[in-house]
């Protein structure tokens, strides 16, 4: 199978490329840091078929898709790269414009810029898998994380329109929303995380519900019962649920 992972260099992304190292799989990493890319390639390369490493900032879309024209074929492609501004500024801090931009450009807007290419691959193909890493935080904002969750609330609603237009092609198009998972990403949150996931273990689990087909994998599933508990709560109580947790 042929991967194409995105954010490699780091986190989750990085433990899909270890994971992935199999004598079958063919990896394509791609991120902006070449010199952890180049480390993880020199750590994996004997453990698969191929490593191949691409160089770029999801953000630098002109560059970005001109490096992926040069996939010819793929199997599947990850798309993983995300940001967060963190918490720990909590509601003293309005985020700027800039901020805001360049979160949705990483966390969602990459995303297009990378399918844009790929998509008519895959159409060709008649096959192809493309997985979205989304975020419990979608279905859940918090005043601290508003502009993160919007991002990936965005980033769902992208993703179920892709499959439905793509499922006659027979593209699978999954989903997956997980709850805090130990990375550079969750390392800016300085709270206490409820539930918290250890690296491997958790990407083990999406890599199952990917081998699944899962159009939509949440977990862990005590996290996501509160929070649909939460939502089915009258909004009064849920803002001053809220609003104590400040």
């Amino acid at each position: 199978m042929k991967i194409l992972i995105t954010g490699a260099s780091s986190g989750i992304g990085e433990e899909f490329a270890r994971q992935y190292a199999q004598e079958e799989n063919e990896l394509i990493l791609l991120a902006r840091r070449e010199e952890k890319l180049s480390s993880l390639k020199k750590e994996l390369y004997a453990q698969c078929k191929s490593v191949e490493v691409i160089v770029a900032d999801v953000t630098d879309f002109e560059t970005l898709q001109e490096k992926l024209k040069s996939i010819s074929s793929l199997d599947m492609v990850i798309l993983n790269a995300g940001i967060s501004l963190g918490h720990s500024s909590g509601l003293e801090h309005i985020p700027s414009i800039e901020e805001f931009e360049k979160l949705y450009r990483v966390n969602v807007l990459s995303a297009h810029a990378i399918l844009e290419v790929l998509l008519p691959l895959f159409k060709t193909q008649k096959s192809g898998k493309i997985v979205f890493i989304s975020s419990l935080a979608s279905l859940f904002s918090m005043p601290s994380s508003k502009i993160y969750s919007s991002s990936k609330r965005a980033l769902n609603a992208y993703a179920e329109g892709v499959r439905y237009k793509y499922n006659s092609y027979g593209i699978k198009v999954i989903n997956i929303l997980p709850g805090f998972i130990k990375s550079e990403l969750t390392d800016k949150n300085e709270f206490n995380m409820p539930l918290i996931l250890e690296t491997k273990p958790a990407v083990k689990k999406i890599i199952n519900a990917i081998s699944k087909n899962k159009r939509e994998y949440i977990f862990p599933l005590r996290f996501y019962l509160i929070i649909r508990l939460l939502n089915l709560l009258p909004s009064f109580l849920r803002e001053k649920i809220v609003n104590s947790l400040k």
